[in-house]
């Protein structure tokens, strides 16, 4: 008996495990593989050039600066995105003011806020970088169009042409676009709490702030640190790459201000040639992508709480 059991795993699991390895794992062993030859992405001719590319990656101060950029990310998005999801979600589902028949409820009209905030969600990317390109403008832009026709004309930054705002910029793109996500994520969370917990606390005396940091965020701990493996990794991909790629001069300008792992990863391949050491930059973007999931997973874990 157990051995058919096991007979009718393996061959529900061997399809899938065949194309995982196939398209996923194949291509990370290749592109390890290709981070020791010089080959130009185009010509089927190279040599292997053993660690040069590595040590080259090592001394290239564009990778130092892209990883710093990159590195930053990781740290503030998901501080910031999180954060503000789930005091949105909170306010929205417990925040309300005490009815007569229910001591906790959230406010009035969540569900049109929970449609608000998740809408920039359905948009790509590509859009909300577009039309904040166009918001960030530094002659008509919506920003500097509203501080002259406040009487603030004189404080009128060149907010992407700006090293120092540049990149704050790309990452209040990436909040206002993802936050919605996680407001409908952690509401849904906060939903199958039981409302108990929360009435029990308010008569002990307990206030919201309280009842947040003692109820609500220890039974939202999983959801809260898979959604910041998610925002670490997004930071570190598609998300950030096309933010950049669209937003800013350059792309990745003004002097690199704004360049982050996965654009220089790009650059190096499709516009320099160097394909080669554009996988050398990408196994170093895998090692920093797994070891930021391992350190969330390592320092979040804790002991499950269930209700």
């Amino acid at each position: 008996m157990q051995h058919g059991k096991y007979r009718f795993i393996v061959g529900f699991l061997v399809l899938p495990l065949a194309l995982y390895a196939v398209f996923v794992i194949w291509p990370f062993i290749q592109s390890i593989y290709y981070s020791f030859t010089d080959w130009t992405g185009l010509s089927p001719d190279f040599k292997m050039v053993g660690f040069d590319n590595y040590t080259r990656m090592l001394k290239d101060d564009i990778f130092w600066k892209s990883l710093q950029h990159s590195v930053l990310l990781v740290l503030l998005l998901p501080l910031v995105t999180l954060g503000l999801a789930l005091f949105f979600a909170f306010m929205l589902n417990v925040g309300g003011r005490r009815r007569k028949n229910a001591a906790v409820s959230g406010v009035r009209g969540s569900s049109f806020y929970k449609i608000a905030y998740f809408f920039p969600q359905v948009l790509s990317i590509v859009i909300v970088a577009l039309l904040f390109q166009f918001a960030f403008n530094p002659r008509d832009g919506m920003l500097n169009s509203t501080l002259e026709g406040i009487g603030l004309g004189s404080i009128q930054p060149d907010w992407l042409g700006d090293p120092s705002l540049a990149l704050v910029c790309v990452m209040s793109v990436l909040v206002w676009s993802t936050v919605g996500f996680f407001v409908v994520l952690f509401s849904a969370g906060m939903a199958s709490i039981p409302k108990d917990f929360y009435e029990a606390a308010l008569l002990d005396g307990a206030n919201r702030f309280t009842t947040f940091f003692k109820i609500t965020l220890p039974l939202l701990w999983d959801t809260v640190q898979s959604g910041w493996v998610y925002m670490g990794i997004l930071a570190l991909g598609v998300e950030a790459f096309t933010a950049v790629q669209v937003m800013t001069v350059g792309p990745g300008g003004p002097d690199y201000s704004t360049t982050v792992l996965p654009l220089y990863v790009y650059q190096t391949a499709f516009r320099d040639g160097q394909a080669g050491y554009a996988t050398t930059i990408g196994v170093g973007l895998l090692i920093v992508t797994m070891a930021f999931a391992a350190i969330v997973m390592r320092l979040g874990r804790r002991d499950r709480l269930e209700f």
